[in-house]
């Protein structure tokens, strides 16, 4: 979905308005109903880029007590022309949507961005990798939808370009066919590089709080727009400047959505995400003696004999096993919820037909 790839003229053009974009609102379009696309999204309402301008709208018609369902940053919308308030009627089908699952306990899914060509992962060299982490933000952005890329941040505060080699090389091993990229906002080092990757499309920012999000941001941007915080000294860890998902205009083209920091990265039903950051494990598991291989202690397992010879390194494997597990509970605890809800709709079903039959008796008597 490149800007270049439908005609410029198009007021929303540089909000990645496209043909099959206008196809998909044709229906509304009919009905006399404003094309918009969602750059904030605050307490129940939005505001929403339209070719007449900028214009706030609730968002309350929009099924806003599933967090599934909700209006998001980067949604293409119809909106209502007039009213007080004007309000948003609906959103048209996402081609992305990039979800991990709440803090909660109710194994619910929380969407943080849709409709995103590039989830960029924001990673700071200014304190030591988390490779782990890294493979968990790879794994939401490889089952968006969207193309991954890795961003390491203060690429200026690395002392040396072999230590900064070396540090690209173990991300690129953690993240098969994914760029990485060492930039610097500081010093403008490896920007023009990103620039060009992201004048492609609409691009989600990723990371931690500390990462440097906003300060990239800023210099993507060529203005500081976006708030910057000192982080703490004694574990490079920042508080959290943006608190709200917005949607940029970058100069160059294509669109940014900046996110508040992510302490806690939950997976969401990404189980084919999952498989695409540890390719080379798919693969390994492909050449087992069995099908239902837990690569644990089978006879003919590939893995472990590649995990024994030094071809796949125990980490990657721990971290493969761990990702798994923890997206298999997320999975049981949603399909625990749903019988409960089937269960409880079959209770007030019968509830009903024993009302209904004992209120017929009557009458009979």
């Amino acid at each position: 979905m490149t800007s270049s790839a439908f005609p410029l003229a198009h007021p929303l053009a540089a909000c990645g308005w496209d043909d099959a974009w206008a196809g998909a609102f044709a229906p509304y379009d009919a009905e006399g109903l404003l094309a918009g696309r969602v750059i904030r999204v605050d307490r129940g309402q939005c505001d929403v880029v339209t070719a007449d301008g900028v214009l706030r709208a609730d968002t309350a018609f929009v099924t806003p007590h599933d967090p599934m369902r909700v209006v998001c940053t980067g949604d293409w919308v119809a909106v209502e022309p007039t009213g007080n308030p004007r309000y948003v009627r609906t959103y048209l089908p996402r081609r992305t949507a990039f979800v991990r699952s709440t803090s909660s306990k109710r194994s619910e899914g929380q969407i943080l961005a849709a409709n995103v060509d590039y989830a960029v992962v924001a990673v700071s060299l200014a304190v030591e990798l988390d490779l782990g982490r890294i493979e968990r933000f790879l794994a939401l952005a490889w089952e968006s939808g969207a193309q991954p890329v890795v961003v390491l941040t203060k690429a200026d505060l690395v002392p040396d370009a072999v230590t900064l080699g070396h540090l690209v090389q173990d991300v690129e091993t953690t993240a098969p066919g994914v760029a990485v990229l060492p930039v610097s906002s500081t010093n403008g080092e490896g920007l023009d590089v990103l620039e060009a990757v992201l004048a492609g499309g609409t691009s989600v920012l990723l990371g931690q709080s500390g990462a440097g999000k906003s300060t990239l941001a800023n210099a993507l941007l060529g203005a500081d727009v976006m708030e910057v915080q000192a982080t703490r000294d004694m574990d490079g860890k920042g508080r959290h400047t943006t608190t709200t998902r917005n949607l940029l205009a970058l100069p160059g083209g294509g669109v940014l959505i900046d996110t508040p920091g992510l302490r806690g990265v939950g997976l969401w039903d990404a189980e084919t995400g999952v498989g695409q950051v540890f390719a080379e494990i798919q693969e390994l598991a492909a050449r087992c003696r069995f099908l239902d291989c837990a690569h644990a202690a089978e006879p003919g397992c590939a893995v472990l004999a590649a995990l024994e010879s030094g071809a796949l390194p125990e980490r990657r494997l721990d971290s493969y096993r761990k990702l798994l597990r923890e997206n298999q509970r997320i999975v049981a605890k949603t399909d625990a919820r749903l019988r409960a809800e089937i269960r409880r709709d079959w209770k007030r079903k019968g509830a009903e037909g024993r009302a209904a039959m004992e209120a017929k008796r009557g009458r009979w008597h």
